[in-house]
């Protein structure tokens, strides 16, 4: 099967995402709130480009109920996941000055990039192994620090360990996942291997987003930029 495989090629990167200093600080509550605050930041743009990938999916999808699917994850990544974030920018007291002082990441950038540039030019199983990873490896990740957290009523991120853990978020990532199996199983050889090289970079992405958070990443032609 198509997941086994790329699940399966992904493993040490998938290992490098667990253990990566952001993810082990948020699962034992000791994230510093700034870089929270930055990642949140940049989740949230993000969410644009990963709704319209979504979005384009659905309109691309040839069964009406993988349409129907894609369509409400669009709306979810919009809605429920925006509220999310929106209630932490609220918690830290951040203002519109706040977030607007603070620049979209070199990362945010180029995984927003490459999913719309999949979004336009790419073949609709490509499209779905692409935004694949932002379900799976969120979840993935989410359900394993609530395993290793337990009890998280005190916990300060227990709103978003809670997100990726819940049970209908994983009827979510199960469904892409069947999806993107389906179409690898009629796939062609070339399209087959787009969708693995597509998997894997969103994967590199994933990693590349908890890390630019945790450095707080800049661009580097900001030292000679005028300042405020």
């Amino acid at each position: 099967m198509f997941c086994d495989d790329v699940w399966a090629r992904s493993a040490t990167l998938l290992q490098a995402i667990h253990r990566h200093p952001f993810n082990t600080a948020l699962g034992e509550g000791t994230l510093d709130r700034r870089l929270f605050a930055f990642y949140i930041v940049q989740d949230a743009r993000y969410l644009g480009a990963f709704s319209k990938a979504l979005a384009t999916a659905s309109v691309r999808a040839d069964d009406s109920q993988e349409a129907a699917f894609w369509s409400r994850s669009a709306h979810a990544a919009l809605d429920a996941e925006r509220t999310l974030h929106e209630g932490y920018i609220e918690e830290y007291g951040l203002t519109a000055a706040d977030l607007a002082g603070i620049r979209t990441s070199p990362t945010c950038l180029g995984y927003s990039s490459f999913l719309q540039a999949v979004a336009l030019t790419a073949p609709y199983p490509v499209l779905v192994a692409a935004v694949l990873p932002c379900f799976w490896v969120y979840q993935d990740v989410g359900a394993a620090l609530l395993k290793r957290t337990g009890d998280i009523a005190g916990h300060p991120y227990r709103a978003w360990i809670s997100t990726y853990a819940d049970p209908d978020f994983a009827k979510s990532v199960e469904q892409a996942k069947e999806i993107a199996d389906r179409l690898a199983a009629t796939a062609d050889g070339v399209t087959r291997a787009a969708m693995t090289e597509a998997f894997v970079q969103a994967t590199e992405y994933e990693w590349m987003f908890w890390d630019s958070a945790w450095h707080r990443e800049a661009w580097p032609t900001a030292q000679w930029l005028p300042g405020d």
